[in-house]
């Protein structure tokens, strides 16, 4: 068994796979015989509920909001040079995919700085919009909760450094 986690109803945490989601509540449930614990996640831009098992939720991934030094680093990162690898796409997608849903907010504003693309730069994929709108979805939503404003707000706090970065 893992440790118990220290999660607590209305708490906003991050999922991995599925971004900024709020704890609405902690129940018991009988699975196959066995009684378990089970964090009730809301994520209501999806319209969906998740539920994890208390024991298992640091061994998935989940974890509470990034302190403010983490958010500081990654709207950092998002002033910096487009990293682009000379890989094949499909490769190349892999690796933004995967960071999209390793949950790490410094890895998620790497995948948004590297597919931005301002008006002057070609035309992106059907692909590479996908994984750009993600990417910045989840960096938007963690920032909204972490600064407790809304998503417009941060996709405008988003925006300006994505576009001083277009104009240096």
């Amino acid at each position: 068994m893992s440790k118990k986690s220290d999660f607590r109803p209305n708490e906003f945490v991050v999922y991995p796979a599925h971004g900024v989601g709020q704890i609405v509540s902690i129940e018991k449930q009988e699975v196959a015989g066995l009684e378990l614990e089970l964090f009730v996640i809301s994520f209501a831009k999806d319209k969906m509920t998740l539920r994890v098992p208390t024991n298992k939720a640091t061994d998935v991934g989940m974890r509470s909001l990034s302190p403010p030094e983490v958010v500081t680093k990654a709207m950092a990162t998002l002033k910096g040079k487009a990293r682009v690898k000379k890989a094949m796409w499909s490769r190349r997608a892999q690796e933004y995919e995967a960071k999209i849903n390793s949950g790490d907010l410094i890895a998620i504003a790497e995948v948004v700085r590297d597919l931005h693309r301002n008006d002057e730069q070609r035309e992106q994929s059907y692909s590479e919009r996908q994984l750009y709108e993600a990417a910045l979805d989840r960096l938007t939503r963690e920032l909204a909760a972490v600064n407790q404003m809304d998503e417009d707000g941060a996709l405008k706090a988003v925006d300006e450094i994505l576009m001083s970065r277009a104009a240096a």
